[in-house]
Order: structure tokens, then sequence, then C-alpha cells
């Protein structure tokens, strides 16, 4: 049994990380460190853990092998590097850091010290990305040559979340997942990379929409808009291929029954399915798609797999260095205005 410590007990540490970790065979949480002591006896009351004020004390207790930061992204490199110094595995809530820089230094000691390290893309196995991913690999659509993706709300960032030192904006928020999948579905790094943001609304100093796209060497163009500002969401996913094209509506279902701590009962409403017009043997079709039911606890079953028996990591941090460099060029567009180059 791998003992795992928590640091950070707010939305993602105790919704995500903690309830996810209880249904990981092989996997036990046995600690919680949190600055908040409100947050650290709720810990108690949640798991019956034990509780530090920060990760240092949390790392004085030897039985700890697996460290869970779910801290605000500014923290991120220098904790996990802390950890993984003092012989930690460490699992980091998306996204990675700040920069490539702090990437590459982060793999650098885990690479030194012999221990895991590896990001919780968790949105790898929602039920909309892997049943476009089989679309696409099934030959439905021809070849995507416009994907587009947008998660639309009407309401502020909470928290350190407004504030971009901390946060990084809606690009490391949302955008790290919407980026990671199509870094997943296409294969390959972007050629270039041009994003403009706005700022109309709400408090604090990150933009309230931001539009970012993605050019590939074949062509094919994958957008992202994310928003606080839309009181009429598009569609989560739309794409257009050379023999079809595809529409997807919601966000996947798994975490609103998570919140009940239900997640393997999660359905998708009828209304948000896949759906599909297209060209076959030179007659149109229209079709709905069963969902491809993916699970947020693969990814802890994957990290249980990787510590236990050497498995294969699911989420790579060479992946995750080429994610952050995507990001870095994506804020320097933002910054400049400029359509920025990544060859």
């Amino acid at each position: 049994m791998i003992q795992a410590g928590i640091v950070g007990y707010g939305l993602a540490g105790r919704l995500f990380h903690a309830y996810l970790v209880s249904r990981t065979d092989g996997l036990k949480l046995k600690a919680v460190a949190s600055r908040d002591p409100e947050r650290r006896a709720q810990a108690v009351r949640d798991w019956s853990v034990d509780t530090y004020e920060t990760l240092t004390g949390l790392l004085s207790d030897d039985d700890i092998q697996l460290v869970i930061l779910a801290t605000p992204h500014h923290t991120h490199a220098s904790l996990a590097i802390e950890a993984m110094e003092a012989g930690r595995h460490v699992v980091v809530d998306k996204v990675m850091c700040m920069s490539a820089a702090e990437a590459e230094e982060m793999i650098a000691v885990s690479k030194r010290r012999g221990v895991t390290l590896s990001v919780f893309h968790n949105r790898r196995w929602d039920w909309g990305y892997l049943t476009v991913r089989k679309a696409v690999e099934d030959g439905l659509l021809g070849d995507p040559f416009l994907i587009e993706r947008s998660v639309h709300r009407f309401r502020a960032s909470r928290g350190w979340r407004t504030n971009r030192s901390e946060s990084g904006g809606l690009l490391y928020d949302w955008g790290a997942h919407l980026i990671d999948q199509g870094l997943q579905l296409l294969g390959a790094l972007p050629d270039a990379i041009h994003c403009k943001g706005h700022k109309y609304r709400w408090e604090g100093d990150i933009e309230d929409h931001v539009t970012c796209t993605l050019y590939f060497e074949n062509g094919a163009e994958y957008r992202i808009e994310i928003s606080n500002l839309s009181r009429i969401a598009k569609p989560h996913w739309y794409v257009l291929g050379t023999r079809g094209s595809l529409v997807k509506t919601g966000l996947d279902p798994q975490e609103d029954w998570m919140k009940n701590g239900e997640i393997e009962a999660a359905e998708e409403a009828p209304e948000d399915r896949v759906r599909v017009a297209a060209e076959r043997d030179g007659e149109a079709l229209e079709m709905t798609l069963d969902p491809v039911k993916g699970s947020w606890v693969d990814y802890y079953r994957n990290i249980a797999a990787v510590l236990d028996s050497s498995a294969e990591l699911a989420v790579k941090p060479g992946e995750m260095l080429d994610l952050m460099r995507v990001l870095d060029a994506a804020t320097e567009s933002l910054e400049s205005g400029r359509v920025v180059s990544m060859k």
C-alpha cells in the first residue's frame, strides 16, 4: 500500500485528489498539509488523516511515499522540487508549473533523485475527448482540419486564480487541459500560435475571455476559447474534417457525480452526446455516438501501477514539458498580439 500525502485542501485537494485516491486500490491517503486550520480540521473529519501546516512538516513522516500538490500554480515547481529532493514521488495538479524552464528543472531533479513525476491531467479520461478521439481514429470525419474547443460560463474566477502571478490566467487553468488534449489528438507540436485576451468585467488582473489558435504543419487548426463572460455557451467540441463534421455540447459528467461521492455511476445527458454528420460511400448520414466512458480514477490507478510494478506512466514529464513550451509561446502571443513561431 503506497502512503500518500496531499498538500493543499481547497477544491482540488478535497474534491478531486482525496476522493480519487480513496477510490484507487494500492493507494492510501495518510496525511494532508494546509496552512488553513479549518481545512486541516475538515481533512481529519473527512478521512481521519494526520495533518501538517506545511509540506516540510508532511515530509517528516517517513511513511509517505507519494506527495500530491494541489496548491496555487506558482508554487508547483518549488514544492515539487522540495518533495523530490526528499526522495518522494510527486503528482502535481495541472498546470505543471509556470514555464518550460521550471518544468525542465523539475524533470532534472526527478531523474537525479530517481523518483516519479507526473501531472494530474484527468481530462485525458473525459468521455467527450475519448469519444471524439475514437471518431477520428475510426475515420468517420476523414482528416480533421479544424477543431474548436470552448469552455464558456458567466462568472468570475475565484481566489488566487484571479491573480496572474499566482495562476497564469485562463490559459493555465482550463487552457492547460484543452491544449493537452489537442496535442494528444493531433500527435504533434504546433508550428505557430496566436492568442488574444479581453478584459472587461471581473476583478483581478487575468483576462475575462481568451482565444488561442494552434497552427499545425499538416494545415490543421486547433482553436480554444475560454470565457468568463458568456451567457450562452458554444459547443464544447466542434470538428470539421474532409468527410464529415462533429459537435458535442456539455462538459464531462464525472465532476457532478463525484461531488455526490458516486463517480462510478456517472451518466451523460443524451442531448450532450457526440453527433456526427458525414459521408460514406457517397451517401450522407447522421449519427449519435455512444460515449467512450473513461474514468478519472484511472489516472491514479496508473500512478499506483507505476509505483508498484514499474508500469508505463500515462502522463509523462516530457509531454508536460511540451505543453509548457506551448503555454510559453501562447503567453508571448497574448502579451505581444503577434503570431509566435515554435519552429
